[in-house]
């Protein structure tokens, strides 16, 4: 199936060379917009299967339009792709939605294949942004809440929830833990019920800011 594409960039050049490039590749792209309020607006006519955002956009951010585009459209993915590789930036696209960062450093092969992977629901970094959300988000983790009352997990939902996190798809998580791949399923969509996620992509998050992408002690 082709990969729906929407293009946000605030310089025609890179717009339009990205748009072209991708299209060049199979990728449909469905528009482009220089700005958060046309993004916004036409993501919600269009509904690509990827948006490729970026943060730079003048009053109103690519943070912004994040937001309100992974609100309003949760089958749309948002992948930001931003010159800049600093701290809050990226963690605060994440926060806002963004299944994914990518730097403008990163080879049209990078590219394509965080656009792809993107679309078929992964969380893609550029190398070290990764570590860099991981490690924030465990400290934030780790930070007394009493706020509010945390889902009770099973043991092997955590298991298997620790595995999402990681990337590894139901079939490799059966095999690592020698379970059923409907097993599998059913504990993924056991611990969405639980956790009122509506997704993989969510469930990954959500491990992420909860420390429990992190290998157990045992395991090290």
């Amino acid at each position: 199936m082709t990969v729906s594409v929407m293009v946000v960039d605030d310089h025609p050049m890179w717009r339009e060379g990205v748009a072209r490039d991708l299209q060049e590749r199979g990728f449909e792209i469905v528009a482009t917009a220089g700005d958060a309020p046309s993004a916004v607006r036409i993501a919600k006519a269009v509904r690509p299967n990827v948006v490729l955002m970026d943060l730079n956009l003048g009053e109103l951010s690519g943070v912004d339009a994040t937001a309100m585009i992974t609100s309003e459209l949760p089958d749309t993915r948002v992948l930001v792709l931003s010159a800049s590789g600093e701290h809050d930036d990226v963690l605060q696209a994440v926060k806002a939605g963004a299944s994914g960062y990518l730097v403008k450093s990163a080879s049209s092969e990078e590219l394509v294949e965080a656009v792809s992977r993107t679309a078929a629901g992964d969380a893609v970094f550029t190398a070290g942004l990764a570590g860099l959300v991981l490690g924030e988000y465990r400290r934030m983790a780790a930070a007394p809440d009493d706020s509010e009352e945390k889902p009770q997990l099973t043991d092997r939902e955590t298991e298997v929830l620790r595995l999402v996190a990681k990337g590894l798809t139901a079939r490799q998580i059966a095999n690592r833990l020698v379970i059923s791949h409907r097993t599998v399923e059913n504990h993924v969509q056991s611990t969405l019920r639980k956790l009122q996620l509506h997704n993989r992509v969510e469930l990954a998050r959500y491990a992420i800011e909860h420390g429990l992408d992190a290998e157990p002690e045992a395991e090290k």
